[in-house]
């Protein structure tokens, strides 16, 4: 359980199948939920905690991201859905698209929608800043992993490494919520390629010690994935050196170490 302190909101991991987090962000009234893929486990929490659920925010259109909404608006009618304007839904639901900032009435809680093309075309994630008290989230979806970053379905390699760069130049202390528990794998792939990174090797050891406890290595910070994510890295000589590219452009690494990540 997170604080986010200027808000007095709380935000929560709700684990969803195998490996998904529905991120549930509420004060002592309202919730707003984060990519519900399936709806009993957000039942069970909002009841739990007496809260009425105010909002769904929907990264991108994949079913273990959005299974759970129509059971959820069934038991919530008047509860408003925000989802990704390129994509197709069959819920009712309000488009959103790059630039928009969505008013969460219920925490006066003001949200950049950040166009995220790679995963899907038209994935999106929601970003909420506050310079003053260093309060930055980000609901990333399934752009940005602890140490890695999701796959092109729909994509191309152009596209993603633009995305993430996107989310490169946030504030260091941005809190990055991903809906997937990847981040071990994922460490372990990029120490083939910096086998010498002092930070990659004190998350493993940090994440090794969370996931013992079954607890979830997320969230990160923007800080952190600079350090020790190699899709953020791509100008970093030892993962050029990994790959036998030293003279490659910084979409040719990423594009050569995505594809080994499909592989490991």
């Amino acid at each position: 359980m997170i604080d986010d302190m200027k808000h007095n909101l709380q935000i929560i991991p709700i684990p969803a199948f195998k490996d998904n987090y529905i991120w549930l962000l509420h004060d002592s009234n309202n919730a707003v939920v984060v990519d519900p893929g399936d709806a009993t486990p957000v039942f069970e929490v909002v009841k739990n905690l007496n809260l009425h659920l105010h909002t769904i925010l929907i990264t991108h259109h994949h079913h273990d991201h959005i299974g759970g909404v129509a059971r959820l608006i069934e038991a919530y009618p008047n509860v408003k859905v925000y989802a990704p304007k390129l994509e197709q839904y069959g819920f009712k639901h309000l488009t959103v698209d790059e630039t928009e900032i969505l008013d969460i009435t219920a925490f006066n809680l003001k949200l950049k929608v950040i166009s995220l093309p790679g995963h899907t075309l038209g994935h999106v994630a929601y970003y909420a800043e506050d310079e003053e008290n260093a309060q930055n989230i980000l609901f990333c979806g399934d752009t940005l992993f602890g140490a890695g970053c999701g796959r092109l379905f729909e994509g191309t390699p152009e596209q993603m490494f633009a995305s993430l760069q996107k989310l490169a130049a946030l504030p260091q202390d941005t809190k990055v919520y991903c809906t997937h528990e990847y981040t071990m794998h994922n460490i372990n792939f990029a120490l083939t390629l910096e086998p010498d990174n002092q930070a990659l090797i004190l998350r493993q050891q940090t994440t090794l010690a969370l996931r013992d406890l079954q607890k979830p290595s997320l969230p990160s910070t923007i800080a952190l994935e600079l350090a020790t994510n190699p899709f953020l890295r791509c100008d970093n000589s030892a993962i050029k050196s990994s790959i036998q590219q030293p003279n490659a452009s910084h979409l040719q690494v990423f594009t050569a170490i995505r594809e080994l990540r499909n592989h490991y």
